[in-house]
């Protein structure tokens, strides 16, 4: 059987990329179709034998502005051509399932979320009026191709029970739910004495890119308030912004190796995840790693928290709501055990045997 991989935009590093590699691993010989290719955005992508972007490779500073390239991304997709696969796998949060295949080769699509700014997103995105009025237009266009793009795969899977909601919402599919693959080997913990030795580091952590969406503003608000230790890993384009924001007792630390974020997973008190996630890769890693989860109580967090149990949930994306939650957090006991025991229902392995599964 030939298979192709496809993926919106090879050029950065998160929880997506972990799941084409983990498909890598079940096909090796699979070629990744994209629209852009940034070789020293993303090293991960040379695993692969090929990486083969689309035309829009061609354009001036494409590879690394590729938000301004929405209107003509899905025309990049149709032009890809499959013939000689039998099997491809679209990984995608935006175009890359609207590729178009012959009747005699099979499509799965692994949706990570519709495409939020089109949709559960959108007044998060076009909260300006006039922004708003100006991209009228373009937004029907891309939400008209959208519905037609999302019937073309054979099969389309969410990635959390979250996104399943959002696919019958927003192109009224019934799909199966399949969670992504963390590497719970990587960052699981190897210290059993670790609530008696490491918890007077006292800090409390959050990892991952600094975006606007990414909610990391109500956190450093809400701990310049507690005057708690906060550690801040990641990169990102509100990083400034972030950094004028924080007190003293707020550090960030930028991007780290795996091997050195699982040790700050490790001698945290506990993960804070402020925002609403598809899935939210980072809430595994930790509990993996024998940390508990103070998560807004939306999206992927429902499915990868269990309240009381290995972590606790905030109801409002609000300060006062946040503060009171750490507050409340403190006074709660949790077992290492079973924070390594949930983590195992996210494990490659599962995902991978789930995946063939499914395609057999």
């Amino acid at each position: 059987m030939k298979v192709a991989l496809i993926y919106d935009r090879v050029n950065k590093w998160g929880g997506a990329e972990r799941t084409l590699l983990a498909l890598h691993e079940l096909f090796p010989e699979a070629p990744l179709y994209t629209a852009v290719y940034s070789p020293a955005k993303a090293k991960w992508a040379k695993v692969f034998p090929k990486v083969i972007p689309s035309f829009l490779q061609k354009l001036p500073y494409a590879k690394d502005r590729h938000e301004f390239l929405g209107t003509i991304t899905p025309i990049a997709f149709e032009s890809l051509i499959f013939d000689e696969y039998d099997l491809v796998i679209s990984v995608t949060s935006e175009a890359a399932k609207g590729v178009i295949t012959k009747p005699s080769t099979r499509h799965i699509c692994y949706c990570l979320t519709p495409t939020r700014y089109l949709w559960s997103g959108y007044n998060y995105y076009f909260g300006n009026r006039f922004l708003r009025f100006l991209s009228k237009p373009v937004v029907a266009y891309l939400k008209k191709w959208e519905r037609t793009a999302s019937q073309r795969p054979d099969v389309m899977i969410g990635i959390s029970n979250a996104v399943k909601v959002r696919i019958k919402k927003y192109y009224n599919r019934d799909v199966k739910v399949v969670f992504p693959p963390a590497d719970i080997n990587k960052f699981k913990m190897n210290n059993p004495l670790r609530g008696q030795k490491l918890k007077a580091k006292n800090f409390y952590l959050i990892v991952g890119r600094l975006v606007a969406y990414k909610r990391v503003d109500l956190a450093i608000e809400a701990f310049n308030r507690l005057g708690l230790p906060l550690v801040i890993i990641g990169k990102g384009s509100q990083e400034r912004k972030l950094k004028s924001m924080a007190k003293d007792n707020i550090k960030f630390l930028g991007g780290l190796t795996d091997a050195r974020l699982a040790d700050y997973y490790r001698k945290c008190t506990a993960l804070i995840f402020p925002q609403e996630e598809d899935f939210g890769i980072v809430t595994v890693e930790a509990q993996a790693s024998g940390a508990p989860i103070i998560a807004f109580k939306a999206g992927g967090a429902l499915d990868t928290v269990i309240d009381g149990k290995t972590g606790t949930f905030f109801d409002k994306q609000d300060v006062d709501s946040l503060v009171k939650t750490v507050q409340r957090f403190q006074k709660i006991d949790f077992d290492y055990k079973d924070l390594i025991k949930n983590a195992q229902r996210f494990s490659k392995s599962r995902f991978k045997r789930e995946f063939l599964k499914l395609i057999r």
